[in-house]
């Protein structure tokens, strides 16, 4: 699995060959460096690990100033794994958007926008009790029944109630990259990515 860490530009759209407007996604990929290469003689697996986005010295935990300076870099803020490789990386490596191809899919893993607490009309879709109609003036976004009384006495879990929505995982797959920019560092893949603009995203390929 190859891949890269990157950052969500914005959004922009453009035009095919057949003048088809398609809209895409801008994303900033790399260039990472590699600052650690896991085996399976010494790990129990094989994996790259790749870090992104300089950061300063200052906030910087010492632990992570050492092993930013094994590799011979400065401070990154963002780290992530990488198993299954396609190309043979080696420490210190730097890796840059010209990992993907045009025409290729990709996974992309972000963190959704985070939306506070909300009701279950914006969390789940709940059309709400009912009209206006007889008197049910306060009852639009209502949730409705949520369980019996005599039994089972309580509330099942995972019933689907008002909460705390948005900022998890996301994984949008099998996202066609449309353009690369190498000089730019640069990707547009067609579709939505999650995440606010300027958030960080995993760019994967599964070989």
């Amino acid at each position: 699995m190859s891949g890269l860490i990157g950052k969500k530009i914005g959004m922009t759209s453009i035009f095919d060959a057949s003048g088809k407007n398609i809209p895409c996604t801008v994303l900033e990929a790399g260039p990472c460096t590699v600052t650690q290469v896991r085996t399976k003689e010494k790990d129990g697996y094989e994996a790259i690990q790749l870090a992104y986005d300089d950061r300063s010295e200052k906030s910087t935990p010492k632990p992570l100033k050492g092993h930013f300076a094994k590799a011979g870099i400065t401070p990154k803020k963002y780290l992530a794994e990488f198993s299954r490789f396609e190309q043979r990386k080696s420490f210190g490596e730097t890796v840059t958007v010209e990992v993907f191809q045009e025409g290729e899919f990709v996974d992309v893993v972000g963190v959704s926008k985070g939306k506070g607490f909300q009701g279950v009309v914006k969390r789940h879709g709940f059309a709400g009790v009912g009209g206006r109609t007889h008197g049910q003036h306060n009852r639009l976004r209502a949730p409705g029944s949520i369980g019996q009384s005599s039994y089972p006495s309580r509330v099942f879990k995972g019933m689907r109630m008002a909460g705390r929505t948005g900022g998890k995982n996301v994984k949008m797959i099998n996202l066609q990259v449309i353009k690369i920019m190498p000089e730019r560092n640069v990707m547009l893949v067609k579709g939505s990515v999650p995440g606010s603009i300027g958030s960080y995203v995993k760019i994967e390929r599964w070989s």
